[in-house]
């Protein structure tokens, strides 16, 4: 399998990177074009970039990414878009985990390819909704699968937001299969739940994990589009509330929200521990967590 999936390795690693860079070169053009509204007198936000690297157990590199920073910006607070390519072998929780899960042959041989984008972004006024999107290829000698979606995450809740949101996605997954959106909307809304609050952490989106129809094109078309739905699900919502006026009570309930995702990050999220156990760049995992946030 690992010589017939060469090129298949290749394509996945290059859409995600062509996503990240369609992401970041969109947002820079929200951060210019907020020219009215609160913090539009500030310089316009700029992605700062570094090279990350996954270190093997014997310190060895196993692949890295792109980590894609912009902080203190106009309309974002701080927003990241990090695509990485690793491999190696994981270690024996890793390996466990996924052979819990059913993963064909992990028992037996624990190498393993990864590649995908994941974004988190944090926003500035407390009315624009804070926002994750992910998708990922991963790839072991038994098998390989394809996995992650979207969710909205608003402090202060606007139905017409999620709404929009939420209408963005059943559009691009449409195509892939009339029951795959209440699949991937429902699976999202059992992922992205914070059991110890009792509560989600957002109003929801998209998610899947293991996919694996048998068909390697027809999945890896699913990717792409759930990747292309993010732009237009997200950039009109932050278009359309990063002028909104906001009081010290907004701001409050940003900070508190952002404590949710914080908990939620930290204790549940599977890139989250799945990228802390196999050795990348814990600065590049830790990206999601927001710059400020309370707890009440």
């Amino acid at each position: 399998m690992n010589g017939a999936m060469q090129s298949e390795k290749a394509r996945a690693a290059a859409w995600f990177r062509t996503l990240r860079d369609e992401i970041v070169a969109a947002f820079e053009a929200l951060e210019q074009s907020h020219t009215d509204g609160p913090l539009s007198e500030r310089a316009a936000g700029r992605f700062e970039l570094r090279e990350t690297v996954r270190r093997a157990d014997d310190g060895s590199e196993a692949g890295g990414g792109l980590m894609s920073v912009l902080r203190e910006g106009r309309v974002f607070e701080k927003v990241g878009v990090n695509v990485s390519t690793v491999h190696g072998t994981l270690g024996a929780a890793a390996q466990g985990a996924m052979a819990a899960r059913g993963v064909p042959g992990i028992e037996d041989d624990p190498s393993f390819w990864a590649s995908g984008i994941s974004l988190v972004a944090h926003m500035q006024n407390p009315h624009a909704p804070a926002v994750h999107m992910n998708t990922r290829m991963f790839w072991t000698p038994g098998a390989w699968w394809f996995g992650g979606g979207a969710d909205l995450n608003p402090a202060l809740p606007v139905e017409a937001d999620t709404e929009h949101f939420h209408a963005e996605l059943e559009r691009h997954v449409a195509p892939h299969g009339e029951g795959l959106y209440p699949e991937l909307k429902a699976w999202a809304d059992e992922y992205f739940f914070i059991p110890h609050r009792g509560r989600a952490r957002g109003v929801g989106g998209i998610f899947m994990d293991d996919r694996n129809s048998g068909d390697w094109e027809a999945d890896f078309a699913l990717v792409q589009d759930i990747g292309r739905a993010f732009l237009p699900a997200f950039l009109p919502l932050a278009e359309r509330r990063r002028a909104t006026p906001f009081t010290d009570a907004d701001r409050e309930a940003q900070l508190i929200h952002r404590g949710l995702y914080a908990e939620y990050n930290l204790v549940y999220d599977r890139g989250t521990k799945f990228g802390l156990a196999t050795g990348h760049d814990p600065d590049a995992v830790l990206m999601s967590l927001p710059p400020l946030a309370k707890w009440a």
